[in-house]
């Protein structure tokens, strides 16, 4: 076949974007056929090797057999077995065994499919939100430095995205790292939670582990508890049916979505403070905005994240469903959706982060076009601080408002309806029926001067609530986050 035959069948099939574009190499990996079947052999392999310690008929030659053939898998030999079987444990059981006859006899002894599939999966979430605490923690960091670093900058604060009191562009940037710690502490207590499923038999009672140990149950609970350790447990399910609990699918896509969700707060916010061009994702020299509109600088990065995160909060109410839906001991209406839902949330979230601390790495910040803004709409603001100077100078309140008020809807409509710049300022100065300080006045419109406690708040936050999750995770920081497209 030629190479661009080759080129075009390879074309003529769907690829999975989140593989393609957006995900890292490690999460892939972790969610890859090969490290799944590869821990599969790995749980058969502790299970030969504890239930020999516990006095079962089987052998060191056995044992070694095993393990030198645990990465040594034949996928096309599985597939045909499962074409044939219908049933993907017991085509690998098979596979394993061609690969090593003399322990065929003792693979998968006295377990059920969960045994492989459950624990594996538990594994591997577990792995996936390791890797997102690594990219959670540079994230964090990426947003505190950027916190610290403008944390005295002065900003419009904006309630229903009308011009509001001011903040600061640091403070601001806790709010982003607020909910990123809400996050972060979930994730951090669902990973220390984590419960294995362990060695529970048919419908979780042990049945056949009773029948192999003559009613031992000290040594199905040891079995339980050592091979649990041996996978970096140490906590397992005390009960289970043949499936541990589906709560924990629904649970860890909820973790999943609650990050999805922060970030696309963050990309909601940076995209609208772009358009007023006060703040910029970065933009690469060579990067084009527009097919069309060659000036454009679209925030292509805060966008996927946005479209993925989408994505990643719809699945959290298709797990939500499994575990609603879930039949006494088992049924296996959840298989073709954990395969699905569970492995692409972890890969969109992956990706997600990935983007989040490349726009981290770059993000522009427009001092004079904050300033501008600013001073836009400080004369507003300031009107409340002159009412009260002229009452203190034995101005009466009332009076002093409706003067105030007739000049701020004068200024207004200047700015609204002929596009002047607001000349609030200069109306009230020039009043003389006010007797306000014009040079104390000018001092006062200084914006540092209405940014409240904003700076003290950003680095308080820091330091108490920031920080200690920075330093227990020192050695994470300087994670590289270059995109694939």
């Amino acid at each position: 076949m030629c190479t661009a035959t080759r080129q075009k069948n390879k074309m003529d099939s769907y690829k999975n974007p989140l593989e393609e574009r957006y995900s890292s190499a490690e999460m892939l990996y972790n969610f890859s056929p090969n490290n799944k079947f590869r821990n599969w052999r790995k749980l058969w392999i502790a299970l030969a090797e504890i239930q020999k310690e516990l006095g079962l008929n089987i052998t060191d030659e056995q044992i070694s057999e095993l393990k030198a053939n645990a990465h040594h898998i034949d996928f096309q030999k599985a597939a045909e077995y499962e074409k044939k079987f219908r049933h993907d444990v017991m085509a690998h059981v098979h596979t394993y065994g061609d690969a090593a006859p003399a322990a065929k006899g003792i693979i998968h002894l006295g377990a059920t499919s969960a045994f492989v599939g459950d624990n594996t999966d538990l594994i591997q979430m577990r792995d996936g939100l390791l890797l997102l605490r690594k990219q959670l923690v540079n994230v964090i960091s990426g947003l505190s430095e950027f916190a610290l670093k403008y944390k005295d900058l002065p900003t419009l604060g904006f309630t229903h995205y009308q011009p509001a009191q001011l903040t600061t562009v640091g403070k601001r940037a806790t709010l982003w790292l607020q909910s990123l710690i809400l996050d972060f502490e979930e994730l951090e207590f669902f990973i220390e939670t984590l419960r294995f499923r362990g060695v529970k038999g048919t419908t979780g009672t042990a049945a056949s582990f009773l029948e192999l140990f003559d009613g031992d149950y000290s040594k199905v609970k040891h079995l339980d508890r050592e091979l649990s350790a041996r996978f970096g447990f140490d906590k397992v399910f005390g009960v289970s049916g043949q499936t541990y609990d589906r709560k924990i699918d629904a649970k860890v896509l909820a973790l999943l979505s609650n990050i999805a969700q922060s970030a696309h707060k963050f990309t909601n916010d940076l995209r609208l403070l772009q358009n007023l061009k006060e703040i910029e994702e970065p933009f690469e020299k060579d990067q084009i905005g527009s097919s069309a509109m060659a000036y454009k600088r679209n925030p292509m990065r805060s966008e996927r994240i946005g479209s993925l995160a989408k994505f990643v909060m719809s699945l959290s109410s298709s797990s939500a469903m499994v575990a609603a839906t879930q039949w006494f001991e088992r049924t296996l209406d959840d298989s073709a959706n954990k395969r699905l839902a569970i492995p692409q949330a972890f890969l969109a979230v992956d990706a997600i982060l990935l983007i989040w601390n490349n726009i981290m790495n770059g993000i522009v910040v427009y001092e004079k076009r904050i300033q501008k803004h600013i001073m836009d709409e400080l004369p507003f603001m300031a009107t409340e601080y002159i009412i009260m100077e002229e009452v203190k100078a034995g101005g009466d309140r009332q009076e002093i408002h409706e003067i105030i008020r007739v000049h701020s809807m004068e200024a207004s409509k200047k700015v609204k309806m002929e596009g002047k710049e607001n000349d609030l300022i200069e109306r009230i100065l020039n009043d003389s029926r006010l007797k306000m300080d014009k040079e104390k006045f000018m001092e006062v419109l200084d914006p540092a001067n209405f940014i409240g406690f904003a700076p003290v708040q950003t680095e308080e936050f820091i330091e108490n609530e920031v920080r200690p999750i920075l330093a227990k995770y020192s050695e994470l920081i300087g994670w590289n986050a270059d995109l694939k497209v």
